[in-house]
């Protein structure tokens, strides 16, 4: 069932039918007796850890040389209140891992296995969550998501879990926004942390399918043509009948992907010297299908020299408060109405 993203209104209403409710109980019942039958465990190794209190909202992230987007990734979520860090790093050779063992509230995790044996790190982020202990609020992203939601300039991850319990949600939607630059804007100061970024505020498609919310469409799409799902879940509450199924992007039980209330997820994927990444992540060969995705930016770069992301719905990031008035993310209302719960 097709819906509309952006939001048109502020008010916008995910509404389903009793016949798609009972239809997405119906393949959550299916695919999880199937994901008991075939759990696999992976192991991981912690290099420092400590146990951590059920009331904090431990942030659980995966790296693979990220030490350019790490100490900016580190001070956004401490300003939205995670206090402890829980990351497995991949193989990191550039500085990542030694930056992250200098944090005092980042446990570093390693494992024998790589990215794609762990089925593209879905296998690390369960055994992570197993060690930290059930029934409780995880933030899971990565090293080059942002989570923006409305009002966190001034209300923690804690206030909005709080509206989420209160309305009997257990996750957060939230769509990645890809982050990119002019050409004259990646060049200020020689620091992309300082040039505009950049974004499509338009040209997305939404739908409501039986395992979740489907958002696709952003330069990806428009300049590669790809169909990458955009959706994920950052802010979940995980217990005994979670599983990321699978795809990251359609966590079990799908009975829980329908929230009314969202947020988004700046990707900085196209980021400073992001065609340095790229081909690392070719050479690597540990993303879907042997890294397609990046061997087609790794050609269109190689045959342009650059990739100019910028078209007429480019606009600069200024804050929350302009992606809930562009609806790229919903209202929260901090005032302790319960929200509506009854597309779920």
């Amino acid at each position: 069932m097709k819906m509309e993203y952006p939001f048109k209104s502020p008010a916008q209403e995910i509404s389903r039918s009793l016949g798609a409710r009972a239809g997405t109980w119906l393949e959550s019942a299916k695919v999880s007796m199937r994901r008991a039958r075939q759990r696999n465990t992976i192991k991981v190794e912690p290099l420092r850890a400590w146990p951590t209190r059920p009331s904090e909202i431990a942030a659980v992230c995966l790296s693979r040389n990220e030490v350019a987007t790490l100490p900016e990734f580190l001070k956004h979520y401490r300003r939205l209140g995670v206090t402890r860090f829980i990351f497995l790093d991949d193989a990191s050779t550039d500085g990542t891992r030694e930056l992250l063992l200098a944090e005092n509230d980042v446990d570093v995790w390693t494992s024998p296995v790589r990215y794609v044996d762990a089925k593209r790190g879905k296998l690390w982020r369960e055994a992570l969550f197993n060690e930290y202990g059930l029934d409780r609020w995880y933030l899971n992203v990565d090293a080059d998501e942002f989570l923006f939601y409305d009002g966190c300039g001034g209300h923690s991850l804690f206030d909005v879990v709080e509206v989420l319990n209160k309305s009997g949600i257990k996750r957060l939607p939230a769509p990645m926004i890809d982050i990119y630059h002019s050409d004259d804007g990646a060049a200020v100061g020689g620091d992309p942390w300082k040039a505009p970024h950049l974004f499509d505020a338009a040209g997305y498609t939404a739908e409501l399918t039986k395992r979740g919310i489907s958002i696709k469409g952003g330069p990806r799409r428009r300049i590669f043509g790809e169909k990458n799902e955009l959706m994920k879940y950052p802010l979940i509450y995980w217990d005994e009948a979670c599983s990321l199924g699978v795809s990251i992007h359609q966590p079990l039980p799908y009975t829980r992907n329908f929230s009314p209330i969202w947020g988004a997820l700046l990707h900085f994927k196209f980021f400073g010297d992001y065609g340095t990444k790229i081909e690392a992540a070719v050479a690597d060969g540990q993303h879907f299908n042997g890294s397609m995705h990046y061997r087609a930016i790794a050609e269109a770069l190689r045959k342009n020299g650059k990739i100019d992301f910028v078209f007429e719905h480019t606009t600069r990031f200024q804050g929350p408060n302009q992606l809930r008035e562009l609806g790229l993310i919903s209202p929260i209302d901090y005032q302790g109405h319960r929200i509506s719960t009854k597309a779920a």
